[in-house]
């Protein structure tokens, strides 16, 4: 039996701290494809591939090539002409360019094993966001828990199905299709119901959306981990099975604490007030601040209630109705919720595609062009042993520092939800002064939102204006820089964008609005293909001109903060005449008494 909104409100925080931990196993771990690749071609998928002329693909490739006699090696070596003395009897002898094939771990490996691999790849990572609004649209209709159940369900069969693969890999490799498909499509399951549970947490939900998107962009480092494991000796099909049962608790987790229902956001309902009104003459449900709203207003008509006339009263289904009751049958209906199109024709969303579609652009062409950046700042060949070794260990710190995303994510979600606890809903309350002036509370929430993510934004855009200056610069050195800025950027506007939509929209628009955006800047970084072309061929290999194209297209991303301003201005304008129209109305109703006027 699925628990109630109230029962997961009690366990929110182990739902927040699971779901954390839940995000770095099982998310979007297929971004760590590069300590994949080696374990799946180590352990010989596709290798049939690569059979010398004359092989079948069902002989046995997991046969180490023997190791030749000593004296076989002559045949390594070139002509007696290029040998070279080095004194006290040592002569070099250059090898003989290998033509034969490479092996790896006892198989085969080769140019068409990556290229069919890497094509399984590009199937489950497109999963990752063309998946994302379909998802959403469903999220948004019937919760979460379904979802998440299917998610975890399909992640550990796609761990099952790779060791099966691994067993008989000559003729299973295809499973690594099915597989990967499996993983991507599980992986964005999780990731998105993950991000619904912050409504549970009030003025503090940007922060924990943050940590959800920051778990979700460290789970790169979730195969490089495995991958440690399976250097040690630990066998590939037993790892799998483990996570696999792994994937079966979240299954448990996500069955026993998470509710049938969708979060509501916390201007919606406070998970601890439910009441029906069905005795006074209607069935409306109202729970939390709504029920608050509705008792101040009956009150409130209550004090005036004399002066109304008998035939005045509402009637329903043939009743009349108390004063009580009218008040909340008109205040009871719903607010209608924009729909989802005209939501995206929004200004603020529009602008925050083409901020988010930019940034995405830029960071996937700075990891696709990496190893070119890296080759061409070592001033050497990146197969020979030096330069080789340096590129490895700086890759190592690229990977390394992904852990970045989840540690500095909270600080884009604080910005996100700074001083939102000293504000109101724009609620006005009235002083018990001689003169009856009202009052606010606080400052305006809706208002406080748009101004938290003004700043968030600002940040983010100027962190990435830094991480373009820092990319121009050829220096090996400063490249590390440029590591901490792209992955802090890279969380920071995943954040930021979340937090913005959770600020602005409704709720129940959070999964669509988000998975649109993913679909469209997944799309728009396709780009990085022939950036990263014309910089192979008509730059010869330098990313320089490219690198100064996107910082200058970097510069669209302050659209988004500037048109933030107007709407501010435009926020706190409707403000303040709202204020101006009580003050008028205190002033025509000539008396002090706050119950006089509503």
């Amino acid at each position: 039996m699925p628990p109630t909104l109230a029962s997961a409100f009690a366990r929110r925080w182990w739902m927040a701290v699971t779901a954390i931990i839940e995000n770095l196993l099982f998310s979007a771990v297929l971004l760590g494809w590069g300590s994949l690749l080696i374990m799946l071609k180590s352990e010989g998928f596709y290798s049939y591939l690569c059979n010398e002329e004359g092989n079948s693909s069902s002989s046995n490739l997991s046969q180490i090539l023997a190791t030749p006699a000593p004296y076989d090696y002559a045949d390594y070596y070139e002509s007696e002409d290029t040998v070279v003395g080095l004194g006290d009897g040592v002569e070099m002898r250059p090898l003989v360019p290998a033509d034969g094939p490479l092996q790896m771990n006892g198989w085969l490996i080769c140019k068409d094993q990556d290229e069919m691999l890497n094509l399984a790849f590009t199937v489950g990572s497109f999963l990752l966001s063309a998946i994302t609004l379909p998802l959403g649209i469903v999220m948004d209709k019937y919760g979460p828990r379904k979802l998440r159940l299917l998610g975890s369900t399909c992640f550990g069969l796609s761990c099952l199905l790779i060791a099966y693969g691994a067993y008989q890999p000559n003729e299973l490799s295809v499973l690594i299709f099915i597989a990967l498909t499996f993983n991507g499509f599980g992986g964005m399951c999780m990731t998105f119901t993950s991000l619904t549970l912050p409504n549970m947490f009030g003025d503090l939900r940007s922060t924990f959306i943050a940590l959800m998107i920051g778990s979700y962009a460290s789970s790169a480092v979730t195969f490089p981990g495995v991958k440690v494991i399976y250097d040690l000796g630990v066998s590939f099909i037993t790892i799998l099975v483990v996570w696999a049962a792994c994937a079966g608790l979240v299954f448990l987790n996500c069955f026993f604490n998470w509710p049938l229902e969708p979060f509501p956001g916390p201007e919606d309902m406070d998970y601890t007030v439910k009441i029906k009104f069905s005795w006074l003459g209607f069935d409306h449900k109202i729970t939390g601040k709504q029920f608050y709203r509705q008792v101040t207003t009956v009150g409130r008509r209550l004090s005036v209630g004399n002066s109304l006339k008998e035939n005045e009263l509402a009637v329903k289904d043939g009743n009349k109705l108390c004063l009580s009751t009218m008040d909340l049958e008109m205040d009871c209906k719903p607010q209608e919720t924009p729909s989802f199109f005209k939501t995206i024709a929004t200004p603020i969303f529009l602008l925050s595609l083409v901020t988010m579609c930019i940034t995405q652009l830029r960071l996937l062409f700075y990891m696709g062009a990496m190893n070119s950046v890296l080759e061409s700042l070592t001033d050497g060949d990146l197969n020979t042993g030096p330069s080789f070794c340096l590129m490895s260990l700086y890759s190592s710190i690229f990977g390394v520092l992904q852990l970045l995303c989840l540690m500095t994510t909270p600080v884009i979600g604080q910005i996100m939800d700074w001083k939102l606890k000293e504000c109101d809903d724009g609620e006005e309350t009235k002083t018990s002064g001689n003169n009856g002036q009202i009052k606010k509370k606080g400052r305006d929430k809706k208002t406080q939102k748009v101004t938290n993510a003004l700043r968030a934004f600002i940040l983010t855009n100027l962190l990435l204006v830094g991480f373009g200056i820092t990319s121009l610069v050829p220096n090996l050195q400063l490249q590390i820089v440029s590591f901490i800025l792209h992955t802090v950027v890279r969380g920071f506007i995943h954040s930021a964008v979340g937090g913005l939509y959770a600020a602005v929209y409704p709720s129940s628009l959070f999964g669509s609005l988000t998975g649109m955006q993913s679909l469209v800047s997944a799309v728009f970084a396709l780009l990085q293909q022939p950036l990263f072309l014309a910089m192979m061929g008509p730059l010869e290999g330098d990313p320089f001109w490219v690198n100064i194209g996107l910082l200058a297209l970097s510069m669209l991303g302050f659209l988004l903060p500037l048109y933030l301003i107007c709407y501010r201005r435009t926020l706190l304008k409707e403000q303040q005449e709202k204020e101006d129209n009580a003050k008028i109305y205190i002033k025509i109703n000539g008396t002090n008494i706050p119950e006089a006027y509503v």
